[in-house]
């Protein structure tokens, strides 16, 4: 009888702590799933805002945050809103052609080749970008907007390889 009762409570004890390792489990997925969707919705939100801006609002906007940061001269800022201008306005109708692509019913990947040519055309684009601004800002500037700039990629690829992992 006594053995039997020890039996009884042994699996009743197993149970618990099986039932509390499940429950816990359960706990850190539902938090990670939330988590999750919080930061997607947060970066939605902040792609949004952007959308709903002109190239010209844009500019402004980065002109004004890269004065804060680098400390930029009129001069300077002239020239960087010219830029930045000419980048927005680009990087807007990039965004106009992929919203419309995906709208049409042609939702394949790009080829290889194509990929490659848009790789390419991207690193022409910061080859010349890293070029005029080396033009415009002094050494000091320079400087700490390359970094700025390897830290934004960092952050980015970051963020890929995370979205990449979750999936």
């Amino acid at each position: 009888m006594l053995v039997l009762n020890a039996n009884k409570l042994l699996k009743n004890y197993n149970m618990k702590k099986i039932v509390f390792i499940v429950l816990a489990l359960a706990v850190i997925q539902v938090t990670a799933q939330d988590k999750k969707q919080h930061q997607n919705k947060e970066r939605g939100d902040k792609m949004e805002r952007y959308q709903d801006y002109t190239p010209e609002e844009i500019a402004e906007l980065q002109t004004k945050k890269m004065t804060l940061h680098l400390d930029l001269n009129e001069s300077q800022q002239k020239e960087i809103k010219k830029l930045n201008l000419e980048n927005a306005i680009e990087r807007k109708a990039k965004m106009e052609a992929r919203k419309a692509q995906k709208e049409s019913t042609n939702t394949e990947k790009p080829a290889k080749e194509e990929r490659l040519k848009m790789t390419n055309e991207r690193l022409d684009k910061q080859i010349e970008m890293k070029a005029k601004m080396k033009k415009v800002l002094n050494t000091d500037q320079f400087a700490k907007w390359e970094k700025s700039q390897q830290e934004k990629k960092h952050k980015h690829n970051k963020s890929h390889k995370e979205k990449n992992r979750n999936k």
